[in-house]
């Protein structure tokens, strides 16, 4: 008899799952031999010796054993780490006549999970006698009659088996030991001397078994041969060979077949009793026959899968000893009690997602051990999916694509493959594969915006991060790995990549240089996103790159111009009343926004309270009425600040002289030039050209009075004329029409001494607002006394340098007046 296959079912759910799926599983393996019939608590073996576990692992992972078959032969002592016998052992009960006998065992320990097999093998021990099975000899006999016996039984193996027979006495029977071509032993008892019922009415013969154990056993049988008259007439069968048929899984008690045998003697020596010979192992108990009628019945379980004919040797025996033997062939007719069994011969996963439909994925084997219509199996997979099975051969199917993948849609799948019978009824099985879909690179990169808006303020440090791109790619692994790169494009004329590098693996773009806003407010650039494919993928992006205003630029003074070789006054009246315009300082800040929103302050003056400036505007004007203990020096100090953080400024110095005459003017002249840090030949050239300023004063008047007519003529031809007036502009101003830091667009026109409406050569009051310009260096630096009054005029248009220059020719020359003044 072959070795049980080990029963899994009787293992746990949880533990299978833990044996399956933990990949963090260790495996050992052990083997140990061990006699039968060890008592109870025996020791096989140290386990935790032998594999080198810590006693404390087992006790902290609950060590414990599980067999396959559910029978606890051997336990676990977790405190000692031995195995011990836990039930008899009997090997002819576990193996019966396989050799060697052995069983496993697993260990399974938790925390992590370890899990040990076991391997312990069962020697034998000489622990049975033979037996002969009850068996009759004929008691009729003649000379040279022979007489078959059964042989004896004995479940032990190798040398532990029948070895030799003896019979005793031999005076009229001996014993012939025979082989048969199979190699089968068997023995026949020979009469060799006849027997006399009237000498001797009975015969006891002694037969003997002897095994070749340690120590030897025996089994003995007793012969008693009775003399009996005459019984010169067997059973004999009707038939030899009888056929018969039973179906699988029959009930007990059913009967199979009728075997029948005569004998031709009368009375006792005529009635005839049926039994069955000896039989295999595989078909013991399974059927059995009525000794007086001959009916064989079913008595175990039939299983045609395991046995698909059965032969019984039948014996019918007369009272005298004389027997007949027959066969009976019994076909066992198969019933659908299998389910088909699914074995995954071939299977390719992943699947690429660019597989056509028809590629094969997997080759199924089906088998179903019944016969016929029972064992005919069709294969069916889960609906609603990409995937079709389809016949190959006998037993084999194939599992094909249907219709086209795609990863990115779904990347797996779970099939369920249904195998199902054609029997009444019907069996059927499930398997389920787990398909993959690898990825192909058929997703170019796309980004999260096609264009993206990065804002960068000016003065950045250069190496300084900007922004950062993004693309993402549906693809996965190599395929989905993106890399960024600048593309080629220029910047007024300048490659872009002068101005941003970029991170090919983050897409983070970073600044080459420093940006300065006045110069560039912003530029454009180009970015494309490459996948690690095969050809490789790539997805384009713009992003616009703006830079930001920073306050970087202190604000400039255009009006009133501080130079160092020139002394400029605002002149204004005693009479002056409160809010009388002085004059108006004029900045601009080239940086943008709020950082060019402008304001003014007063910061130093020489009277308290007298002047004040405007916060937006710059214009100083008088707080009071200007009275006559104010001096007539007046120096005022005003800061120009943007709105930018941290705001920058600048401070401008502006002289006011207050005065209603000229000659006042001049009597503090000289204080203003001592408050200006000059040398002494700066002194010398003031005091000369004051002379001379008299000296041309003093000609003006003579020469006025002989052209007074005519230039009093003159000067109304200009008045009522309708030419543009010259205006002032400050050195490297430019006005932006409007769009600076001054609210209102300012010019100046020149007062003509022809006319000025009171009288014919008035200072004091030119217009609105007067200017006195004192500047020694004037002559040498122009050539000719080109000095007038200036005053402020609202609503005339600005016109450019070079219609300054026009008019400038087309105006009357200054008077004599005001060329004394200059």
């Amino acid at each position: 008899m072959a070795l049980r296959k080990p029963n899994y079912g009787f293992i746990s759910l949880v533990q299978l799952w833990i044996i399956i799926f933990f990949d963090c599983t260790v495996h050992g393996q052990v083997r140990y031999s061990i006699p039968e019939e060890m008592g109870k608590g025996s020791v096989i073996g140290n386990v935790a010796a032998d594999l080198g576990i810590d006693i404390k692992r087992l006790k902290s992972g609950r060590a414990r054993v599980v067999t396959r078959d559910n029978t606890r032969y051997v336990d676990l002592v977790t405190d000692k780490g031995t195995l011990v016998v836990n039930d008899r052992i009997d090997r002819e009960l576990l193996c019966k006549q396989t050799s060697p006998c052995s069983f496993n065992l697993d260990i399974i320990i938790e925390n992590p999970i370890q899990l040990i097999d076991v391997l312990i093998e069962i020697t034998d021990v000489n622990d049975h006698a033979p037996t002969f099975p009850k068996d009759e000899i004929s008691e009729t006999a003649t000379q040279g009659a022979r007489f078959l016996l059964d042989s004896a039984y004995d479940p032990d193996v190798g040398v532990n088996t029948i070895q030799s027979y003896s019979l005793r006495p031999t005076d009229n029977f001996v014993l012939k030991q025979e082989t048969r071509p199979d190699g089968n032993k068997y023995i026949e008892m020979m009469l060799q001397s006849p027997v006399d019922r009237e000498k001797q009415e009975e015969l006891s013969l002694i037969l003997t078994a002897t095994d070749g154990g340690h120590p030897q056993r025996s089994g003995v049988m007793k012969i008693n041969i009775k003399v009996l008259d005459v019984n010169d007439n067997p059973p004999v069968f009707n038939q030899k060979l009888y056929r018969a048929s039973v179906p699988e899984n029959s009930s007990k008690g059913t009967v199979v077949a009728k075997v029948s045998a005569t004998d031709a003697d009368k009375g006792a020596n005529g009635e005839v009793r049926y039994n069955i010979r000896k039989t295999g192992d595989t078909i013991s108990g399974v059927f059995q026959i009525k000794e007086t009628s001959g009916e064989i019945f079913v008595t175990g379980t039939i299983d045609f899968e395991r046995i698909k004919k059965i032969e019984l040797s039948i014996e019918a025996r007369d009272p005298g000893g004389f027997s007949d033997s027959c066969v009976v062939v019994i076909e066992v007719v198969d019933v659908n009690d299998n389910i088909p069994v699914i074995t995954l011969t071939s299977f390719t996963n992943p699947i690429p997602e660019n597989a056509s439909p028809g590629t094969t994925i997997a080759i199924i084997n089906v088998k179903d051990i019944d016969s016929g219509q029972n064992g005919q199996v069709n294969c069916a997979v889960t609906a609603k999916s990409p995937f079709v099975i389809k016949s190959s051969i006998r037993n084999y199917f194939t599992l094909q694509i249907d219709e086209q993948l795609n990863r990115e849609t779904q990347s797996e799948y779970n099939i369920t493959i249904t195998a199902t019978d054609e029997g009444s009824p019907s069996l059927s099985s499930n398997k389920t594969l787990h398909v993959r879909v690898s990825d192909v690179n058929d997703n170019p990169p796309v980004f999260e915006k096609q264009a993206y808006t990065a804002f960068v303020v000016e003065n950045n440090s250069p190496g300084s991060s900007i922004f950062a791109v993004r693309a993402t790619d549906a693809d996965c692994c190599q395929n989905a790995r993106v890399s960024y790169v600048l593309e080629d494009s220029d910047v007024n004329g300048v490659p872009a990549s002068s101005f941003v590098s970029l991170n090919s693996e983050t897409g983070i773009i970073y600044a080459v240089r420093s940006f300065d806003y006045e110069q560039l407010r912003g530029f454009q650039i180009s970015v494309r996103a490459h996948d690690g494919g095969s050809p490789p993928l790539s997805g384009n992006a713009t992003v616009h790159i703006v830079i930001q205003d920073q306050n970087d630029n202190a604000p400039q003074v255009l009006y009133p111009v501080q130079t160092g070789g020139s002394l400029v006054a605002e002149m204004v009246p005693r009479s002056a009343d409160v809010g009388y315009l002085v004059t108006k300082v004029v900045a601009v800040d080239v940086d943008s926004g709020q950082n060019a929103w402008l304001s003014y302050k007063l910061l130093k003056t020489t009277e308290r309270g007298l002047f004040d400036v405007g916060l937006q505007n710059g214009e100083i004007r008088t707080v009071r009425q200007v009275s006559d203990k104010d001096p007539v020096k007046q120096k005022l100090t005003v800061v120009v600040e943007d709105n930018g953080h941290p705001s920058r400024s600048a401070t401008v110095n502006v002289n006011v002289v207050v005065a209603d005459s000229f000659p006042e003017v001049l009597s503090e002249f000289s204080d203003f030039t001592h408050d200006v840090d000059y040398n002494d030949n700066l002194t010398f050239y003031l005091v000369l050209a004051l002379a001379v300023v008299s000296f041309l004063f003093i000609s003006s008047l003579l020469t006025i009075i002989s052209v007074k007519i005519y230039r009093w003529r003159k000067s109304r031809i200009y008045y009522q004329s309708s030419l543009p007036v010259i205006p002032y502009y400050p050195p490297h101003y430019a006005d932006a029409g409007g769009t600076g830091t001054l609210q209102h667009v300012y010019n100046y026109e020149v007062c003509m001494t022809t006319d000025s409406r009171k009288s014919d050569c008035k200072i004091v009051r030119p217009c609105s607002q007067s200017v006195l310009v004192m500047d020694p260096s004037l002559n040498e630096k122009h050539g000719q006394n080109e000095r007038h009054h200036i005053s402020h005029s609202n609503a005339v248009p600005l016109i450019d340098a070079d219609k300054i220059h026009t008019l400038k020719k087309r105006l009357p020359k200054p008077c004599l007046c005001c060329a004394a003044l200059q």
